[in-house]
């Protein structure tokens, strides 16, 4: 499963496909709606349009990372060696040459076979650029094998990996689709089209690039607007644009920006109507898998989870600062960026970051094999340490935006990377705190990297933390949502009411955190809380409620509350369709349509999931669940026992395996299970309580109390924990035992009426002789 999460759902430049070029239609001369004569809807209009007028800001934009986002694969824009160049990888034989004016490639096809492949696309351009083939299907598929353009060599993306036609990770599969990986980020008024019944896509764009109306909208009440004379012009602060993109603050560029620049879930085609970020995405948090436990990058997340922390957003430092919108490029270079805001005298000095400049003497820094990675005077760069970064797909060094104070200490604590141990490799991370600690003495604040480190293994004491930083409006609202999605694993009514709270918190991420994760089991509770939701003004929240209460009859529902419950589930629906080609739509569908009743569209939808990628175990479980519960145990067992061989980390399969095998009456098997589980989670309070129950049943009583206890301690709040184990010391005849959790659970729970009856029971047997 490591490698679904560190693939994500989202668009990777990386990862494209091909499509026949006869299926594309080109929508530039599209008519726009009419009203009564006039322009009722906005409609594209190309970039030769816009450059009648904005001749500079074109010029500009043209030769930039977003003109050469994608091309038609031809002498002009392929920077590949294609005269019969060879390249082996992991002994699969690939052989690039030309037929005509066409670029070819003869590697391993779908079938296991080699074969001939037309490149009808180029896919990026520096430092590395990819190719993109069609097939009959409409898909575009995009080569693991990319040109470094600065080596001028082939290489491969996973180079450390042999990767089967069947594995989801062949270039013929979805992870290579451009259609649904890519495609939104790479070109102009994208419709993506794909069509679930016929596994098929029929994909166009107004331009192949990135170009003006990706950014601005469709541009067409605009050109109305400026073809008429200058007097008559009406007033307007937009200038009949769809999006306004001067005159914002950080957080409202960075809302266009992050459209792209995110790791996130799209919701639906982008057709620049929406009036919030999370109307069109929802971008992902500090997870695992995607940040190290401080905020910084891990996996390929594109700007904005970083950015979003830094000190410098929340002084509304905006991307146009540093980057110019037009061309992409910095506005300045060097240290006179940063200089823009900070003090040359205090910042630009060796006084503050102890590194000679360049030009001084003195010796490059080299890594252990002696190669140079840092010449004299790059450490006095700022964004040397203030925005280290990593290299993906092999070549691209991507800098971190979260421009942070490095923090080698938090190395030594939480295993994070820090920016002196990027360069000076052969040093210790202990090396760096004790010159850190020269330089600006021993003094630290607390970072969030620790609370979220600990939130992410559960201890029990992280809970406290947890619920301190989510309460608190000062910290970024993407660390909040990420310690509120932590707290989401304790479940006691401390936690509960934070998650309460947060249902009305002012930030959107965090109101959609709460509802996502919202773990209140009681319906009335779950109803009462999340109804309002269902009217919330952002798209996203709205959805997830819907999807939140469709495991509940609302039938009792006012008829406003109903008809805005259906609304809001179909908005859910219309997202995960669009994302039908992806699994997590597979089964986000699927659970909806098992919480509906409708057990054979879920059953569809979980086995579309598994044919899309073999090895994607969530809807494996949930099938399993499915189908166990129409009476198909061996079936479900089947599934269960394929997720533990694909993933033996998979404590989720263990734990229904082993409550499927107590079904089963295999007893001694299904403690095996429900063990592996318990130990796996840790803090799962329930699977203790379940293994409890069984032991107690099998006459293991030592362990059974073992079991029982766990589970007190991880939850004490749990009725049904504390009764189990005070009922197992009154069988057991430990009356005292039985007497001290029975007052508790009567003490926390008065009106739970078998507590009441049960410590009757107990003092009527301490009375007896």
């Amino acid at each position: 499963m490591k490698r679904w999460q560190i693939i994500g759902f989202i668009a990777t430049l990386g990862i494209v496909l091909s499509i026949p070029l006869y299926i594309f239609r080109v929508s530039i001369d599209a008519k726009p709606e009419l009203s009564n004569g006039q322009i009722k809807k906005a409609v594209f209009v190309g970039v030769e349009k816009c450059a009648s007028c904005h001749e500079q800001e074109v010029k500009k934009w043209q030769g930039s990372d977003h003109d050469k986002a994608m091309a038609p694969a031809n002498e002009k824009t392929v920077l590949g060696n294609f005269d019969d160049t060879i390249f082996e990888h992991q002994g699969i034989v690939s052989r690039f040459f030309r037929r005509g004016d066409e670029f070819y490639v003869n590697t391993q096809g779908p079938d296991g076979k080699p074969g001939d492949f037309r490149i009808t696309y180029t896919f990026g351009y520096t430092p590395l650029q990819q190719y993109l083939i069609p097939f009959k299907d409409g898909r575009l598929q995009c080569l693991p094998i990319a040109w470094d353009v600065n080596k001028k060599r082939w290489y491969h993306l996973n180079p450390d990996e042999k990767i089967t036609p069947a594995d989801w990770m062949h270039w013929t599969g979805q992870s290579h689709n451009w259609n649904g990986m890519c495609a939104e980020c790479h070109s102009t008024q994208l419709k993506k089209q794909y069509n679930a019944n016929s596994d098929t896509y029929q994909t166009t764009w107004s331009e192949i690039d990135v170009s003006c109306e990706a950014c601005h909208g469709p541009g067409s009440l605009h050109v109305k607007w400026a073809d008429q004379p200058e007097l008559a012009r009406p007033d307007s602060q937009d200038f009949g644009l769809v999006l306004k993109t001067v005159g914002l603050d950080s957080k409202q560029q960075i809302a266009v920006c992050a459209r792209c620049h995110s790791r996130r879930i799209q919701l639906g085609p982008f057709d620049h109507s929406e009036k919030e970020m999370m109307d069109s995405i929802i971008p992902e948090l500090l997870t695992e898998s995607l940040y190290h436990p401080d905020g910084q990058i891990l996996d390929e997340v594109y700007v904005y989870g970083s950015f979003v922390q830094s000190k410098m957003y929340h002084n509304d430092v905006k991307c146009s600062d540093c980057h110019d919108v037009h061309s992409g490029k910095r506005v300045q270079e060097g240290n006179s960026l940063c200089l823009q805001c900070h003090r040359a005298d205090e910042y630009d000095s060796e006084t503050h970051h102890f590194h000679q400049k360049a030009g001084e003497s003195g010796s490059p820094v080299k890594d252990l094999s002696g190669k140079v990675i840092a010449a004299v005077g790059e450490g006095a760069e700022c964004v040397k340490c203030h925005m280290p970064g990593q290299y993906y797909m092999g070549v691209d060094y991507r800098p971190d935006h979260s421009l942070r104070i490095p923090r080698p200490d938090l190395s030594t604590k939480l295993g994070t990377p820090n920016a002196c141990n990027q360069c000076h490799v052969e040093e210790t991370k202990q090396w760096a705190v004790d010159h850190y600690t020269q330089w600006y003495g021993i003094s630290r604040k607390p970072h969030y990297g620790s609370i979220i480190a600990a939130g992410r293994l559960r201890t029990p004491e992280a809970k406290k933390d947890l619920i301190r930083l989510t309460n608190d409006p000062l910290f970024p609202s993407i660390v909040r949502a990420t310690t509120l999605q932590l707290l989401s694993s304790y479940l006691d009514e401390e936690s509960y009411k934070v998650f309460d709270r947060s249902l009305g918190d002012e930030e959107a991420l965090i109101r959609y955190t709460a509802v996502r994760h919202y773990n209140r089991a009681n319906p009335e509770q779950r109803i009462e809380q999340l109804v309002p939701l269902l009217y919330d003004p952002i798209k996203s929240i709205r959805m997830e409620a819907a999807m939140s209460l469709a495991a509940f009859s609302l039938e009792h529902l006012k008829a406003d509350d109903k008809k805005a419950f259906n609304k809001a589930l179909s908005e859910y629906e219309n997202a995960m369709e669009y994302s039908a080609d992806f699994t997590f739509a597979g089964l986000n569908l699927g659970n909806l349509y098992y919480y509906l009743g409708q057990p054979e569209k879920a059953e569809g939808r979980y086995r579309k999931a598994i044919r899309i990628a073999h090895e994607f175990n969530p809807a494996r479980i949930n099938l399993a669940v499915l189908l166990s519960g129409q009476g198909k145990k061996k079936e479900a067992e089947k599934l269960l026992r394929e997720v533990i061989e694909i993933e033996p980390e998979a404590y989720e399969a263990y734990y229904k395996l082993g409550l499927l095998l107590v079904e089963e009456k295999k007893h001694t098997e299904a403690v095996e299970f429900l063990t592996k589980a318990a130990n796996g989670f840790g803090s799962r309070a329930r699977i203790y309580y379940n293994l409890g129950l069984l032991l107690q049943s099998m006459n293991r009583n030592a362990e059974a109390e073992k079991a029982l206890l766990k589970a007190v301690e991880l939850n004490p709040t749990d009725s049904n924990f504390v009764y189990a184990l005070s009922l197992f010391y009154f069988k057991s005849k430990r009356f005292i035992r039985a007497q001290k959790f029975s007052e508790e659970l009567v003490k926390k729970h008065p009106k739970n009426a078998a507590g009441k009856k049960l410590l009757n029971l107990v003092n009527r047997k301490l009375q007896l002789p």
